[in-house]
């Protein structure tokens, strides 16, 4: 097959999506595919019309705006050419943290208390109404944004004008929530409409304080137990989240969903990765390890399941 791969970007998530794009381009070549890769630039879509030409499918190796966020999806749709992975909106669902949260709470899927706010509100009215509402810690961060750029978890009042500063830049809304203490656990999500599955529980233990851009993407940031040591039912009972929480949002194909174990060992839902991360350090393809899928045969997967949906 042509298989085209799209990757980098111009989102600020660009270095992890290069490492991804890189990791599927060679597993595609691996598989004896005929790989075009293309470095996606939003401002030269003439080019990639022309490069896009007689293409078979389309990977999505990008991460965060312009990306992950349904736009690529909308295009490649118009142009009729099958690609890997959700579609617009559930793309677009999954990147706005606020609307997740929603229809995650409509399915019962337990969410941490938040608010969101809109930049046009004055500073001073959003301080007030955090003051009024919420105790520290909290976090603040972007509405659509990955990799936890942009957040701050707040200790001290003081931090609060700093944090609600520096999320604005990133987004026009950003969430205020209560942070939750306990432990970080991801579950991957594999299948098609109907018969998904949830991979097993994977524990991310961060060497820093948070879990936060450098713990993620650094060699050694963090240790990933797979499978995470909690018990049996709690652990099906994660899944089963995980899984409803990605057909809620009518994902396909794949999807990591992240949660935070809170002291009370009750699972809270933070979000749905539609595009997680595919590089050596990324926690999709350690969960597809632990089902003995090596990168390159959960690669042939996604293909075979992509086919299956569109035939």
């Amino acid at each position: 097959m042509k298989v085209a791969v799209l990757y980098g970007g111009t989102s600020k998530e660009r270095e992890v999506s290069l490492s991804t794009g890189k990791g599927m381009i060679k597993a595609l070549e691996e598989l004896n595919h005929d790989v075009l890769a293309i470095d996606f630039n939003p401002s030269q879509l003439d080019a990639l019309l022309t490069q896009l030409k007689d293409v078979d499918l389309v990977f999505i190796g990008l991460h965060g705006k312009q990306g992950e966020d349904g736009t690529v999806q909308g295009l490649l749709d118009l142009l009729d050419i099958p690609y890997v992975g959700s579609g617009v909106l559930s793309s677009s669902l999954a990147m706005d943290k606020t609307r997740a949260k929603q229809v995650f709470a409509m399915h019962n899927i337990p969410v941490a208390k938040s608010e969101t706010y809109h930049f046009k509100e004055t500073r001073f009215k959003v301080i007030d109404h955090v003051k009024k509402h919420f105790d520290t810690p909290f976090v603040v961060k972007p509405n659509q944004e990955g990799s936890t750029l942009g957040l701050t978890v707040v200790e001290s009042w003081e931090q609060l004008n700093d944090a609600i500063q520096l999320a604005f830049t990133h987004d026009s809304d950003i969430i205020v929530e209560t942070y939750v203490q306990g432990r970080e656990l991801t579950v991957a999500v594999l299948g098609n409409y109907g018969d998904e599955q949830s991979l097993p529980v994977i524990e991310i233990v961060p060497k820093s304080k948070y879990y936060d851009y450098e713990s993620k993407y650094a060699e050694g940031g963090s240790e990933h137990i797979v499978p995470a040591e909690i018990d049996e039912e709690l652990t099906m009972e994660i899944q089963n989240y995980a899984k409803l929480a990605h057909q809620s949002l009518g994902c396909e194909t794949y999807s990591r969903v992240d949660f935070i174990l809170n002291e009370q060992l009750e699972p809270i839902i933070l979000e749905v990765n539609t595009l997680p991360g595919m590089t050596p350090t990324s926690l999709y393809p350690d969960a597809a390890a632990a089902v003995d899928l090596s990168y390159v045969e959960m690669i042939q997967l996604f293909i075979d399941l992509t086919l299956e949906k569109y035939n």
